[in-house]
């Protein structure tokens, strides 16, 4: 079979359900390819950094490899950003560069998108994914792709495929299919009940669940270890909206300082700390009022147990989970109380605040429980915080901005639900205008852009300047232009119709322009700045 036919049946196989990407002349004959033979759809955009957030959100959601495709130089240099939110973020994205052929190797000229030299480009991505290939070899590309996707599965984070362009049509054999990895059973049941003994000689044991739950699909698995085990659960920032869609009565977010006190309670008081998943990141616990107390606490993360003074490698996230299902036993009587969300509105008709927007979307989310969100980074995605227990794809980490509307478009492509939408007004300037493709690929999310004409975080941490603050360019007027339908909108009246009209009219995107005062910010975003500020005020004195 032709190479790309084998390229693309593995990727199916392997669990992609669609590909993004901006074709090129390095890349065309892919593209052609992945047309014909209409193995996954194709979603092509505007700008090669929204490509691989879209393919980052769909490999999020789903819990399996999302695909980028673009050309070489200029298009895969594009996306070095998105890669690198996918790596620290630990993101299984598959991205496939096209590239000069083998027989361009010689050429006595530079080939144009090249930069130093051929390899330039292959050696960028290798700070940025687990593991790379080039496909340049018909006996071995095979054996090549299999072992980079196997990678991106096993480790979740991005991996390279770079594909000659006159290797396309080269003859090869199938590619192997995936085999999960063969943990140390031993180690595993020793974790395990290791991990057991600690929790059941707590009087205060907690569940802290990370990102690594959704990526390898252990969300259902993790609900009822939680309800069989007794113990309350709480997310990590970075892992907010995991298992909402399984009904485990989450009892919140921890945001240390930032978050709310019983959730504070239930991690840093804990002498029985589990937490899977979660990445050790500032961003999850820089705002904490002490340090965990490591002594009393297990991690399961990267594929290893760790204990305070030991550790068990090759033990699989899902296989530890499943033998603690297996071994483990009621050791808390408490019912598990989730958490709650204000949907009060004090003044319908007074000027809008980032609190009415979560009571708001948190009353429609009572009415639908399984909206998916993507937010951007910014004070919309503390917000977020505020809102009712939801799926969640954001940038919680690394913390780019521009990831809203593409993070949107590969949510819809991947979930088949239609997702909301949360962007500032800075982030929306960058990458926004990719919601004028929506129209053509069927996607019709509801975005709620938050204008406060200011890079609104930024501004929290310095308040007296300007160069935080921006136009206001009345993105509404431009929705119709776009293929959907704009509002702006300034009071909590105005905003609650309009996301009512948004909800009735599937036909189309809807574009709500959030009027809000420069100087409002959720009451989360205060917090969590507040305490970054003492922080720093301290470390000076």
């Amino acid at each position: 079979m032709k190479l790309a036919h084998a390229l693309l049946e593995a990727l199916k196989h392997y669990g992609a359900g669609e590909i993004f990407g901006i074709p090129g002349d390095f890349a065309l004959p892919f593209f052609k390819e992945i047309e014909a033979t209409g193995t996954l759809p194709l979603y092509t955009l505007s700008h090669e950094p929204a490509v691989g957030f879209a393919a980052d959100a769909a490999a999020r959601y789903r819990g399996t490899i999302g695909i980028a495709c673009v050309t070489y130089g200029a298009g895969a240099l594009n996306m070095v950003n998105p890669v690198a939110t996918a790596y620290s973020e630990k993101s299984p994205l598959v991205v496939i560069s096209g590239a000069p052929g083998t027989d361009e190797r010689n050429f006595s000229f530079g080939l144009h998108h090249q930069v130093k030299h051929l390899d330039s480009q292959m050696m960028i991505m290798k700070e940025v994914t687990c593991a790379q290939c080039v496909l340049d070899d018909p006996d071995t590309a095979p054996q090549e792709i299999a072992r980079v996707l196997t990678a991106a599965r096993r480790m979740a984070r991005p991996v390279y495929i770079e594909l000659p362009r006159n290797m396309v049509g080269a003859e090869v054999n199938p590619v192997p299919g995936f085999t999960p990895s063969e943990p140390d059973m031993d180690a595993v049941t020793a974790a395990a009940k290791a991990t057991l003994d600690l929790l059941e000689k707590a009087s205060s044991p907690a569940l802290m669940l990370g990102v690594e739950i959704r990526r390898f699909g252990l969300e259902h698995a993790v609900t009822k270890l939680a309800e069989k085990l007794g113990i309350p659960a709480v997310t990590s920032f970075m892992g907010r909206g995991i298992l909402a869609e399984t009904g485990a009565p989450v009892a919140g977010t921890y945001l240390g300082l930032a978050g709310e006190e019983n959730v504070r309670q239930l991690i840093e008081r804990s002498d029985g700390l589990l937490m899977l998943g979660v990445i050790m990141s500032d961003t999850n616990f820089g705002v904490s009022k002490r340090e965990l107390d490591m002594r009393q606490t297990v991690h399961a993360i990267d594929g290893e147990i760790r204990f305070p003074h030991h550790l068990y490698p090759n033990v699989p996230i899902s296989a530890f989970v499943e033998k603690l299902l297996e071994m483990g036993k009621k050791l808390g009587d408490a019912e598990p109380v989730p958490a709650t969300y204000n949907t009060a509105i004090d003044n319908p008709n007074a000027q809008i605040m980032p609190s009415d927007v979560a009571a708001i979307v948190s009353t429609y989310l009572e009415e639908y429980p399984n909206t998916p969100i993507a937010s951007d980074m910014g004070d919309c995605l503390f917000t977020a915080m505020d809102m009712k227990h939801a799926p969640l794809v954001a940038p919680g980490y690394y913390a780019t901005m521009g990831t809203g509307i593409p993070f949107g478009i590969g949510l819809e492509a991947a979930s088949g639900k239609r997702p909301l939408v949360l962007v500032g007004d800075g982030a929306f300037q960058m990458t926004g205008w990719e919601l004028g493709n929506a129209k053509r690929l069927g996607l019709k999310p509801i975005v709620l852009l938050f204008n406060n004409t200011a890079w609104g975080m930024l501004k929290a941490f310095q308040k007296d300047t300007r160069y935080n603050d921006l136009d206001d360019w009345n993105f509404a007027k431009h929705g119709d232009n776009l293929g959907g339908k704009g509002r702006r909108v300034s009071t909590p009246a105005e905003f609650e119709q309009a996301l009512a009209e948004a909800d009735q009219d599937d036909s189309q995107f809807h574009l709500i322009e959030i009027m809000l005062p420069q100087d409002a910010m959720s009451d989360t975003l205060r917090r969590f700045t507040e305490t970054i500020a003492q922080r720093s005020a301290l470390s000076k004195s």
